[in-house]
């Protein structure tokens, strides 16, 4: 039988054994799984299927809808523990991964991917609740900064791994998904067996939950999951199609990104801690705007191989203010809300994921530039938006406009 302990007695077990703990380890087993995906998806899907952009953009299609329909957490969590169904949904990923290589065509791919993505998106969906519950409002962006590196690290093991000995071993797409995803399977089932159930001192509500007063972080959301779904499709695939970029290749600049990211990751937690979360996402969202131009000029202005790295690496640095979304929302948030909330968030940061793939990768094969233009244009909507947070945001005081407020029920 599990062993539950309230969060407030959770200081008395051994520092291995503390929720702070099994977040970090859930943040290093995750990425694992995902980045072995991501890191070999691009050249697999070209060299085994012959993908070209509209492909790519109906896999990343695929790929979203899980995350669209990750409302359904909450039809779950009636029913399972959200650390439970967190260790579940690493297992999905990682067995997921692990079996890719095995079906080499365009159905067995979109199916295996459509799989792992109810692992990831699930996952995603519950660690942030989790995250937001077991932090206190002070520690929290400090705490998800380091978390952040902590992924970073587990990513750069893996494409560390992946660049050194790909050539001189002679490694098969086969051999690298089945080790990437089974480790993140046996640390998920670690994770399971050594720790005990913790119990938040707020029970969440297990219904639909839509309030008025979380209208801008709703609305934040959806132009994130807009724009991030343009960098994840197509900054990647453009390496490879118009630079040629091999697997080692294409991993080595996933290695200098994560070098940088593991430094930069913590200062941005720090960066959120003293600033605020107005200034911090308004200048991320800044970035992105030069960023996404920049990219376009990759093509437009036919600007080199060294400029589209550069920016690569500076994509992921802006990327990661994204933190301040999850504090602004703890600010805002009923301590109820938190586990229904991200669910929604979830769903709605994924309308735009879900929709945009496939008609951007059909406007990929007539203009590229054009893609990235569009990006530009929403993260310049995300800053319009960002300029609404309040210096200190907190309930009944969600937004910079004037009027009468909702009320905490709304």
């Amino acid at each position: 039988m599990p062993r539950y302990v309230p969060l407030d007695q959770a200081q008395t077990l051994p520092f291995w054994r503390r929720p702070v703990t099994l977040l970090f380890l859930m943040a290093f087993a995750m990425p694992i799984g995902f980045s072995v995906w991501l890191a070999l998806l691009n050249n697999f899907v070209v060299e085994a299927a012959n993908f070209d952009g509209a492909d790519i953009g109906l896999l990343h299609a695929i790929r979203e809808i899980p995350g669209f329909l990750a409302v359904g957490v909450i039809v779950v969590i009636m029913f399972m523990r959200e650390q439970v169904l967190g260790l579940l949904s690493l297992i999905m990923l990682g067995a997921a991964t692990a079996l890719t290589a095995q079906f080499p065509q365009m159905t067995g791919i979109l199916v295996l991917t459509f799989i792992s993505s109810v692992g990831f998106h699930y996952y995603e969906t519950v660690n942030q609740s989790l995250q937001l519950q077991w932090l206190s409002k002070e520690r929290a962006p400090q705490m998800l900064g380091w978390l952040l590196a902590a992924g970073s690290v587990a990513t750069f093991l893996v494409y560390f791994v992946i660049m050194i000995l790909w050539e001189p071993l002679g490694l098969t797409y086969n051999i690298v998904y089945m080790v990437g995803g089974g480790i993140t399977v046996a640390i998920a089932l670690f994770a399971m067996l050594a720790y005990p159930q913790f119990e938040a001192p707020t029970p969440q509500l297990k219904t639909f939950v839509l309030r008025r007063r979380y209208w801008l972080y709703y609305a934040l959301q959806f132009m994130s999951g807009a724009r991030r779904q343009i960098f994840m499709v197509f900054a990647g695939f453009m390496m490879v199609e118009k630079f040629g970029f091999e697997v080692h290749e294409l991993t080595a600049l996933y290695l200098i990104n994560l070098v940088v990211n593991i430094i930069v990751a913590p200062l941005l937690g720090r960066i959120v801690a003293r600033y605020g979360e107005q200034r911090a996402l308004a200048f991320e969202y800044v970035g992105l705007v030069i960023v996404f131009l920049s990219y376009g000029g990759v093509y437009y202005f036919g600007w080199g191989l060294i400029v589209a790295a550069v920016l690569y690496v500076l994509d992921h640095i802006f990327f990661g203010l994204a933190l301040a979304l999850k504090t602004y929302f703890q600010k805002i948030a009923d301590p109820q809300d938190i586990a229904p909330t991200a669910a929604v968030a979830f769903t709605i940061n994924h309308i735009a994921a879900v929709g945009l793939p496939v008609p951007l990768g059909l406007l990929w094969l007539f203009s590229p530039a054009a893609v990235f233009f569009l990006a530009a244009g929403m993260a310049a909507t995300s800053l319009a938006l960002a300029m609404l947070i309040p210096r200190h945001p907190e309930p009944g005081h969600e937004t910079r406009l004037p009027g009468p407020r909702p009320t905490p029920a709304e």
